[in-house]
């Protein structure tokens, strides 16, 4: 059964009863969901589940028609508002497929976006990626670090993480997890973690695990472990035994 925590409990991010329609197609149907402060949600899914446009109206891409509910950051209503509204309120989105940008590069993005100072050399990185335009011949671990260094630089509050996990090996997944609960987690950053493979799920073992079937949450357990084992052995189909089901506390 999808819901969300007891209404009097102060939630980082808070979404209600939210329906989304996309081009005269209803694509995200009546999603709760609330995440509190340093806590990770994970919203598990197929491809094509309604998970990014989840991310994306979180963060407030103009595309979507939201038709009922509402999206709510430290209990202020930002529904009606624009990427960079949120933005500067801390709200930041880790996109699957970072764009590669011709022209600039990584250490002059950061100058212009930071709001905190941020040493690369913590990042046990090459310090040479802050001189390379930004993706240009980046590898996978590289281009997903280089997102996170900008994220981190924007000392945002509340973090969507859009498949972080896809392309990634076991090696550079441990070692960008290890930075988020470092310098994310640790700071009280909330995050919502989109995934379709889990395999990130045990690094970063987020306290609810959300699964999106065809635009609904048809299943939400603090037990991330049940859910993901369901998963893999018997597939999301398995997941719709869950409505109905209480799985949450009240």
């Amino acid at each position: 059964m999808e819901k969300i925590y007891n209404a009097q409990v102060s939630h980082m991010l808070k979404v209600e009863n939210l329906s989304v329609r996309v081009d005269g197609k209803d694509i995200l149907k009546g999603i709760n969901i609330g995440i509190r402060k340093a806590e990770v949600h994970a919203l598990l899914g197929p491809n094509a589940s309604g998970k990014s446009t989840l991310a994306q109206v979180i963060m407030g891409f103009p595309d979507y028609k939201i038709t009922a509910g509402k999206i709510s950051l430290k209990e202020k209503d930002i529904t009606s508002l624009s990427i960079e509204e949120r933005a500067k309120l801390g709200i930041a989105l880790v996109f699957q497929h970072p764009p590669t940008i011709k022209g600039i590069k990584l250490s002059k993005l950061l100058e212009k976006i930071s709001k905190q100072t941020v040493d690369i050399k913590e990042f046990s990185v090459n310090p040479d990626i802050l001189e390379r335009e930004i993706n240009v011949g980046f590898s996978g671990g590289e281009r997903k670090l280089s997102e996170i260094i900008q994220v981190i630089s924007l000392n945002p509050s509340f973090v969507v993480f859009d498949e972080l996990d896809a392309g990634l090996d076991i090696e550079n997944l441990e070692k960008l997890t290890s930075i988020i609960k470092n310098k994310l987690l640790s700071n009280g950053v909330s995050i919502l973690l989109i995934t379709h493979r889990g395999d990130i799920l045990r690094f970063l073992k987020p306290a609810i695990a959300h699964v999106m079937l065809d635009g609904k949450i048809v299943c939400s357990s603090e037990n991330w472990k049940e859910v993901w084992r369901t998963i893999t052995r018997y597939g999301y189909e398995k997941c719709e035994e869950c409505k109905g089901r209480k799985l949450l506390p009240d």
